[in-house]
């Protein structure tokens, strides 16, 4: 009889691109998320939690830098129905207002937060898994609902704990970026395209079928580019290419120097404060047409329409104290291709962190948003105007860390030591006694033959206070108290002159055990 295989044991890897979550990591993550739901609440936006599974068909073809709606996200079928894990909030906020429209106030304002997935390649910093932070305003058009999201993240950042002169929100239009791109002196099919020849001759001397177009999307993603590569870096990636840090060639746009130029003018329109950078912008398109019938029409209609909702957004933060050292209005700014329509914002920390060889550099962007007037459409075939933000919990999460401002409890539970397996009721008593004052306790539950290796196990669970009661204690009604903070503190140092007058472990009445207990958390 053949020898029957061992079924091998599977191994304990967290799946890549996943990671699992610890006490305090989730502490912390709470405590910000809780500091910032405080916000948006007193905002009037209400707490939504919708289902981490949608059809792909209500996901739509919104996940960004893919063109097929099962590209990118974690796809299964069932029956008929092709079934995913969301991959951001706001695409299901879009089928929970077109599901329930005649429920719902208008506008709807909520707020999410949970994780999300997306079936993307993992690397260094990028994650199949991770949380969101959104909030929304469905069913206004109105740039006051831009504007009031752009104040919200600004205080939603002071909250927990970005301080004031740390963070910038940038604010652009997408308009304003498609009124540049239309507004270049290059030849047009028509459509979304724009040829790379230069003139009417050169036009005619070849085949439309041979023709090279520069797409406006590629023009965006370089404008994206422009706070990492500069001026010249744009320049040359907009024209011929450039060799990037490894010295690999990044190919060009295709774009000629004029047209390049004018783009990174655009750019550099921004000022010293909002009002001036409006003024360039103004600029940049010129003086109205006026026609022999007194009618004025600017001469780039979109760009003009985005230019005003600029002014009005810039005006309306400005009225309720928000200006432009927390709220800027910024050409550079892209955000996601195809999606946004109107708006978009950023919120840039602006605090220097070194990178990974060293050198210094700020810490970047921690939410983005827009408005967005075309995603709810899907589902009811009518526009539904809608602007959002959403943070990313991972990063801004870093960023406290790195400022040392996390404000979240992390401190572990009092241990109660057990020093006879027999009266474990009492030692049971003993926490409940220290629980039913609002303090944390656990009796230890492991082998408590070694009472060293009890003590490390408060040291592990990152416990103030360990609790000791023998038989002798427990004949006399006392307890002894264990600091065991003081006591790693006295452990690192040389002298003990400057702790002799607290000694890093007591005896005390079990009458007052916890009001000593409470004096050493509080200290």
């Amino acid at each position: 009889m053949a020898k029957q295989k061992k079924t091998p044991r599977p191994k304990a890897d967290t799946p890549k691109g996943f990671r699992d979550y610890f006490g305090a990591d989730v502490a912390e993550r709470k405590a910000m998320l809780d500091a910032i739901a405080g916000v948006y609440h007193l905002y009037g936006f209400e707490a939504l939690e919708s289902s981490a599974v949608e059809t792909v068909e209500a996901l739509g073809k919104f996940l960004p830098d893919v063109d097929r709606p099962n590209e990118g996200v974690f796809a299964w079928q069932e029956d008929d129905d092709w079934l995913a894990l969301r991959y951001d909030l706001t695409a299901p906020l879009a089928r929970v207002f077109a599901q329930y429209r005649n429920d719902l106030p208008t506008p709807y304002r909520r707020f999410a937060m949970g994780p999300v997935w997306r079936n993307e390649k993992p690397g260094p910093g990028r994650f199949r898994q991770f949380y969101q932070c959104d909030a929304d305003t469905v069913g206004s058009g109105s740039v006051a609902a831009d504007a009031e999201i752009c104040m919200m993240l600004a205080d939603a950042l002071e909250a927990v704990g970005i301080e004031r002169g740390d963070y910038v929100i940038r604010v652009n239009n997408r308009k304003v970026l498609n009124g540049v791109i239309d507004g270049l002196p290059v030849y047009s099919d028509g459509k979304t395209t724009f040829p790379k020849v230069r003139n009417v001759d050169e036009m005619m001397q070849v085949k439309m079928s041979e023709l090279e177009f520069v797409s406006p999307d590629a023009i965006l993603r370089t404008i994206d580019k422009f706070d990492k590569v500069g001026r010249e870096g744009v320049l040359e990636l907009l024209t011929t290419g450039r060799k990037d840090s490894s010295g690999a060639e990044i190919e060009g746009v295709g774009l000629g120097i004029s047209d390049a130029q004018a783009v990174v003018r655009f750019l550099e329109a921004r000022g010293i404060n909002n009002d001036e950078t409006l003024r360039n912008l103004r600029n940049f398109v010129g003086e109205p047409i006026e026609f022999d019938d007194g009618q004025v029409v600017p001469k780039n209609i979109e760009f003009a329409d985005g230019l005003g909702e600029l002014s009005d957004i810039a005006d309306l933060c400005a009225a309720q104290g928000y200006g432009p050292d927390r709220i800027v209005i910024d050409p550079s700014v892209v955000r996601g291709l195809g999606y946004y329509t109107g708006p978009v914002y950023e919120a840039e920390l602006t605090f220097e962190i070194e990178d990974e060889k060293g050198r210094p550099r700020q810490f970047g962007s921690v939410a983005g948003g827009g408005r967005y007037d075309d995603l709810v459409k899907r589902f009811t075939g009518q526009e539904v105007p809608a602007t959002g933000v959403s943070i990313g919990v991972d990063r801004l999460l870093a960023a406290l860390r790195m400022k040392g401002r996390i404000k979240a409890d992390t401190t572990g539970p009092v241990v109660i030591t057990v020093m006879d397996r027999d009266r474990m009721g009492d030692y049971q008593a003993m926490a409940t006694t220290l629980r039913n004052a609002g303090i944390r306790a656990e009796v230890y539950l492991g082998n408590p033959k070694n009472f060293g290796n009890q003590l490390k196990y408060a040291d592990k669970r990152g416990s103030p206070v360990a609790i000791i009661q023998g038989s002798d204690e427990a004949d006399r009604g006392v307890v002894q108290i264990k600091d065991l903070v003081l006591g790693a503190k006295i452990a690192e140092t040389a002298t003990l002159e400057e702790w002799k007058d607290q000694p890093a472990q007591f005896e005390c009445t079990v009458a007052d055990m916890v009001a000593r207990v409470r004096e050493i958390l509080d200290r």
